[in-house]
């Protein structure tokens, strides 16, 4: 519900606060390479762990789950991907959430704005006071997001139980631990590094966020909270935070690659098949390729690792036995994607000199504002 119309006018207002086109493209030059470098680490180290533990390999005989069937799409090519971004109809895009095809459609929109003198200044100031009433919304919503938070995760371990999680420990663990892995040593150091924010101010500042995304799944579904939490509570200057965020929601997947990382050895080490250093190779270059084409949706993982799959030579059937444990997983990872997110947004952010610091240090600083104070 929040996130196309908050995208919209949330990178109008953006683009048109940069005041400069060449502005635009030297953050989308310096976010995308940032984003690229994460996904290439996080899938790096998910295969490095793997290889170093061989999970799966223990096993005599071919574990497969019976019941479970996954029939894997066929991998679009790349040059599909890329003409894709550009949509056809700029209003289906809209009402399908296309999220690559919304940014491409309204940076052009919000460039043209700024081409256009006193009409554009006009739109930029009435898209100015739409986004302040959509992230109004934002704050309704959050205020009711914790009943629903707990309902989620309810429902999740009832059906899910640990009947499936159990069989699948060595899987399980090492994806989790690879994860938090990435998390709190990659990602901090980023921000660290990058942005000069101290990491453990950054973890508890992104926690809502991370929270949201854990039981939504979805990175595009917690778009709305991560702008929250790096504009309101990081001090991230609206006209970074509104383009770096919803781009990497779409192309950033460092959980997912991950996942595709481990799930890979695992698959093929159960199988008995032996991965060669070039198959290695195609697995990153894989990850990457799918993170940019792919949607940031509940499950969509499955759909990336099977078209690694095809890509590497392993038996796509073998998805079905970590599908008991994805559902968890899925919700850890998002996690991980949404606070990739931030973290890059910090860094691009730091090196335009967009960052309020009062804000960051200020613990307090974009926490929900209480409705009764809002009356």
């Amino acid at each position: 519900m929040l996130v196309v119309p908050l995208v919209t006018f949330s990178l109008i207002c953006g683009v048109a606060g940069l005041g400069d086109v060449g502005l635009l493209g030297r953050i989308g030059i310096k976010a995308f390479l940032l984003y690229i470098l994460s996904t290439v680490l996080a899938i790096s180290l998910g295969l490095t762990l793997a290889t170093l533990f061989e999970p799966g390999k223990s096993d005599s005989q071919r574990p497969l789950i019976e019941g479970i069937e996954f029939t894997a799409p066929e991998a679009p090519p790349f040059t599909d991907v890329l003409l894709n971004i550009v949509p056809g109809n700029p209003v289906a895009a809209f009402a399908d959430g296309e999220m690559l095809q919304i940014i491409f459609f309204v940076i052009l929109f919000a460039v043209a704005m700024l081409m256009s003198g006193e009409p554009g200044r006009q739109l930029a100031t009435t898209a100015e006071k739409l986004n302040e009433v959509m992230m109004r919304v934002v704050t309704l919503v959050m205020s009711a997001a914790p009943i629903g938070v707990f309902c989620l995760l309810a429902k999740t371990f009832s059906v899910q139980g640990v009947g499936l999680i159990l069989p699948m420990a060595d899987y399980f663990l090492l994806v989790a631990g690879c994860l938090l892995l990435h998390l709190l040593v990659t990602l901090n150091l980023l921000v660290w590094i990058g942005a000069k924010i101290n990491p453990l101010v950054f973890l508890r500042k992104m926690r809502s966020a991370q929270l949201f995304a854990f039981s939504t799944a979805s990175s595009n579904a917690t778009i709305p909270v991560t702008l929250q939490s790096v504009e309101r509570r990081l001090g991230v200057n609206n006209s970074i935070a509104s383009f770096t965020v919803p781009f990497g929601a779409t192309i950033n997947m460092d959980g997912t690659a991950i996942m595709q990382g481990v799930a890979t050895v695992f698959i093929a080490n159960a199988y008995g098949i032996d991965l060669e250093f070039s198959q290695y190779l195609v697995i990153i270059g894989m990850a990457v390729l799918a993170s940019i084409g792919t949607a940031g949706v509940p499950g969509v993982g499955l759909i990336m690792l099977a078209m690694v799959f095809n890509q590497v030579g392993l038996p796509v059937e073998g998805i079905g036995l970590i599908i008991g444990v994805d559902r968890l997983l899925d919700m850890m990872r998002t996690a991980v994607n949404i606070t990739g997110d931030a973290a890059v947004t910090c860094v691009v952010a730091a090196g335009e000199q967009a960052i309020d610091r009062s804000v960051t240090d200020d613990p307090e600083a974009g926490q929900i504002i209480d409705l009764a104070a809002a009356r």
